[in-house]
């Protein structure tokens, strides 16, 4: 059982519980790491979501766009507020949230892909640059752009990561998408006084 970590967010009188978890054990050996408290989850309803997805390894990031699609209808988003965008690779991610985020058509967006090792340094280059960039669109929209990049060594680490044995992606980044949503809901419900 992970330990769990409470943090309140105070004003005036009122607060607000955040729980997060923190897991002492990353090893991934036969673990499914999409696994999470479902009743926990807040409502999903009231929030509009963009999913940029990658069409580079398609195989693999058409399984985390499901994930991520089916746990945010799972949690009451309608079709009409998710925004699925396709881009050509990972690269592109940023700019097809940044582009979402720029209109104002959302408030939260996940980015999904998958980079895999190859024998250059491409590999390396790829995962710097959307890890700095959706960092920097977090930062600059004060919005919660979601890292869903497998950054594999091969292709079967990331089919076990996009509905295999280690779970989904996908999945895993819709439910932070939601929680992180739902969280600047409540922190500018602070501010309505």
């Amino acid at each position: 059982m992970p330990e769990k970590i409470h943090i309140f967010i105070q004003k005036k009188e009122e607060s607000i519980l955040i729980l997060s978890h923190k897991n002492n054990n990353m090893s991934t050996a036969n673990k499914n790491l999409s696994d999470y408290n479902i009743a926990a989850m807040p409502d999903a309803t009231p929030y509009r979501f963009g999913i940029v997805v990658a069409e580079w390894n398609t195989e693999v990031t058409s399984k985390l766009l499901q994930g991520a699609y089916n746990t945010l209808q799972r949690h009451g988003a309608a079709d009409e507020n998710i925004i699925v965008v396709h881009v050509p690779g990972s690269f592109e991610l940023t700019i097809g949230a940044s582009t979402l985020l720029s209109q104002k058509l959302v408030d939260a967006v996940i980015v999904l892909g998958v980079v895999i090792q190859g024998e250059t340094r491409h590999f390396d280059f790829i995962c710097q640059g959307v890890t700095q960039g959706v960092t920097q669109l977090n930062i600059q929209y004060n919005k919660p752009v979601i890292f869903g990049l497998l950054t594999t060594d091969n292709m079967q680490q990331a089919t076990d990561r996009a509905g295999g044995k280690h779970g989904n992606k996908g999945d895993e980044a819709a439910v932070a998408a939601i929680q992180m949503a739902h969280m600047q809901y409540q922190i500018a419900e602070l501010n309505k006084d």
